[in-house]
């Protein structure tokens, strides 16, 4: 099976170029699942209930999320009652949500997918790698999944290829989201598990990831004051991944960036 995972969207110009794309793409190639990281899609922080729609009706199976997840207070209820959107599973127990869904695509192949927050420069959670040994330890292979795709919504690059490794020989694909600068490390690693250490963001890239650089740069002068944040929508480009999963050994057999739009160097034509 083909899964396609879009990174972080952020702002307008993110939205409209993975609405954009995304029927396209699945044409192209055949794609099976789709999973977006929708954390910063409403304008830069959380996600509203009529963009979750959005995204829906284009095709993604699954929504992620992340250290934003609780920014816009009128998602909670989608949260707490629908299947098909995520907030990262090691946050504290009772916390608004779920961790992690299994759904069936169109073939009946069941697929698992966690998110996870980090743990080094990032707020306190319990361990990422603790809760997902919890979590396999709980779910098997073969009986509750067939795929298993995690989030790694972190900072720490090593943090990213530890889980990896860790992880090679259990999960289909682990992708790294958050920092918003798409990594050159695509690859499968040597048990099976397809990787990379950051998708990217699907957003304007003329920006310091995502934000306008002048309400950015008042934050790394120690005389000046916080600003506010704003997220640039000019010229976007959409970063994601393709990962070939082979859904009888849950195995990876190709992994691969897709890059479209304007700035950073596309891979593909749509």
């Amino acid at each position: 099976m083909k899964i396609l995972f879009c990174g972080d969207v952020v702002g307008k110009a993110g939205r409209k170029l993975v609405l954009s794309y995304l029927p396209k793409l699945k044409e192209k190639f055949e794609l099976d699942f789709i999973i977006v990281n929708g954390e910063n899609a409403a304008h830069g922080f959380g996600i509203t209930p009529k963009i979750y729609s959005a995204f829906l009706n284009a095709g993604v199976n699954v929504i992620t999320l992340g250290n934003h997840s609780f920014d816009k207070a009128d998602i909670f209820p989608i949260l707490n009652s629908e299947d098909n959107i995520i907030r990262p599973m090691n946050y504290p127990e009772n916390t608004i949500g779920r961790g992690f869904t299994i759904l069936q695509d169109a073939n009946g192949v069941k697929v698992a997918v966690v998110q996870l927050i980090g743990n080094v420069f990032m707020r306190t959670s319990e361990s990422a790698f603790e809760s997902i040994q919890k979590w396999l330890q709980a779910y098997k292979k073969g009986k509750d999944y067939d795929v298993l795709v995690v989030d790694f919504h972190a900072e720490a690059t090593a943090e990213k290829v530890a889980l990896g490794h860790y992880l090679d020989g259990h999960a289909s694909l682990v992708v790294g989201t958050h920092t918003h600068i798409p990594t050159a490390d695509a690859h499968v690693l040597s048990s099976g598990t397809a990787y990379i250490s950051d998708v990217g963001m699907c957003g304007d890239y003329d920006s310091v990831i995502g934000m306008k650089k002048e309400s950015a740069f008042p934050r790394f002068l120690t005389d000046a004051k916080r600003s506010r944040l704003e997220p640039a929508e000019k010229n976007s480009t959409f970063c994601a991944v393709i990962a070939d999963i082979d859904e009888k050994t849950g195995f990876a057999k190709e992994i691969f960036p897709v890059r479209l739009g304007q700035t950073l160097e596309n891979t593909h034509e749509v």
